[in-house]
């Protein structure tokens, strides 16, 4: 028996154990409910044996409040509704999706995402399709519903292999899942846990939307030409020409009518950028900090997800109203609607995150293992670029047992946040590190939500194509997206730039 074969075996059996393992993990939200519980059993327990450490800042001795106390209880009680309320990426996420929601219903995000694909020249149709499939990042499903089908079509239609167009597809939508262009609905999320976990240590700080967006950019860029070179020297060669049966299906060219409705969406989105940078800005403009004059701790920035809201309503609403997919407030309701139903899951899932999140922070174990840890850290040495490193392969790793960014975050956050901070990093670069790895395994995990339906897109061009084929299509991604991507994080802290506005590398 060859190596070879014997490679493919144990790699294959890898991926039997870890789609056992998700599979028989909980509902996102009962595994956050039960978490809920371990803190308070945990609490008990650290209260009973006095767990106790001090305050690096103010060298106040830090205790365990127990949950199961008559103070914990009562807390309980009073505060669970208030923890879900005020819980920050839910009323982030509500509110930005009112806008994603105009943008998506009126079909500005799929008339886009055609419009690209359909005007590149044919040397950069691959480039061009990985690059929409970050632009895709805007829209919750239209990457994975609309692009990846549609770039196997494309491919097919020139003439190359299927798979090598649904693989560039799914590498910018979900490979490069933590790459944007531009600020979208994942950002508020991240940004929100980012927060509540850095509260364990500062109780007044605060993480904006677009703390990681000059990294985010600059990854963009780095995904779209990793992403084209794998496509076009790896992935295709390996792929050679297609012989299978599927026809040939032409691609819709757009119509006059949503190409008028495009150019007047962005002159909409012109006079928006417009009107917002006017307001930041002149040195008296209305949204900078009335007392310092500053951008950065500004109104600006502290209401960046009403930005963000305004940045989709008003070009999905423009777009509609000329290709009449809004004819009247019912319509714009309608959109605004079915896409707030798409949450209902979420919704759920934040409830009993934010119990986890809360119960952690009121009885002190997040602080203290925080502590503990930082301390440890220290005393063996592990800073720097090799605790960055690991933290990414460890977010790559727990990624494929989880599909949900939002839901490892919640998890993590609370943890490894204070515990960077007390290393004196800023809780923008953890939260960098974690997008990294949270990204690069997104296409070779089985637990990723969608991945069900990119095997189904692929059987279309053959029968054969299964779970094996795309998890072996797409590994080059995971391996140079891993190296290439942590590279740019290390050469971004060597050089000490900000990760984004108000996203600084290391504490003060």
């Amino acid at each position: 028996m060859s190596s070879q074969s014997f490679a493919t075996r144990v790699f294959n059996k890898s991926l039997d154990y870890i789609e056992i393992v998700g599979n028989k993990l909980p509902h996102p939200a009962t595994l956050f409910g039960i978490l809920a519980l371990i803190v308070v059993f945990i609490s008990w327990l650290g209260d009973l044996l006095g767990w106790q450490t001090i305050h690096p800042g103010d060298g106040s001795k830090i205790i365990v409040n127990s949950l199961v106390s008559s103070d914990g209880l009562r807390w309980i009680y009073t505060n669970l509704t208030y923890n879900f309320v005020n819980f920050p990426p839910l009323g982030y996420v509500l509110a930005v999706m009112i806008g994603i929601g105009v943008a998506e219903g009126s079909g500005l995000f799929n008339s886009m995402i055609r419009a690209l694909v359909l005007n590149a020249p044919k040397k950069l149709i691959t480039g061009t399709i990985v690059f929409a499939g970050i632009i895709s990042h805007l829209a919750s499903e239209a990457g994975y519903v609309i692009l990846i089908p549609l770039g196997a079509v494309i491919f097919h239609t020139l003439g190359r292999h299927p798979m090598a167009g649904l693989a560039a597809a799914f590498c910018g939508v979900s490979g490069g899942f933590g790459a944007n262009f531009l600020i979208g609905s994942v950002d508020p999320i991240l940004a929100g846990l980012s927060q509540s976990a850095a509260q364990i240590i500062d109780k007044d700080i605060s993480i904006n939307a677009a703390a990681n967006y000059y990294f985010m950019l600059a990854s963009s860029f780095l995904i779209v030409v990793i992403g084209t070179w794998v496509t076009e020297k790896i992935v295709e060669p390996r792929l050679n020409t297609y012989n299978g049966t599927a026809v040939k299906i032409p691609i819709e060219e757009m119509l006059p009518i949503e190409r008028k409705a495009l150019r007047w969406a962005g002159v909409s989105l012109l006079v928006v950028i417009a009107l917002l940078a006017l307001s930041v800005v002149p040195e008296n403009g209305l949204l900078r900090n009335p007392k310092t004059g500053e951008i950065l701790h500004s109104p600006f920035f502290d209401g960046i997800i009403t930005g963000i809201l305004i940045f989709f309503l008003v070009p999905g609403l423009v777009y509609g109203i000329i290709v009449k997919s809004i004819k009247n407030d019912k319509d714009m309701m309608k959109h605004i609607i079915k896409s707030m139903g798409t949450l209902a899951t979420y919704i759920v899932l934040v409830f009993f995150a934010a119990q986890f999140v809360y119960f952690f922070r009121y009885s002190n174990l997040g602080l203290i293992f925080a502590i503990q840890g930082a301390n440890f850290l220290k005393e063996i040495g592990l800073t720097g670029i090799p605790l960055i490193v690991l933290f990414v392969l460890l977010s790559a790793f727990i990624n494929m047992f989880m599909g949900s960014a939002s839901a490892k975050w919640a998890i993590m956050a609370p943890v490894f946040v204070p515990m960077f901070m007390l290393l004196g990093y800023h809780p923008a670069l953890t939260q960098a590190a974690f997008r990294i790895g949270d990204s690069v395994t997104n296409v070779i995990t089985p637990m990723m939500s969608y991945f069900a339906l990119i095997v189904t897109f692929a059987q279309k061009y053959d029968e054969k194509y299964g779970l094996g084929t795309i998890i072996s299509t797409m590994i080059p991604y995971t391996i140079f997206f891993t190296i290439f991507w942590t590279l740019l994080l290390i050469l971004w802290i060597f050089l000490g730039l900000p990760l984004g506005p108000d996203g600084p590398l290391y504490l003060k």
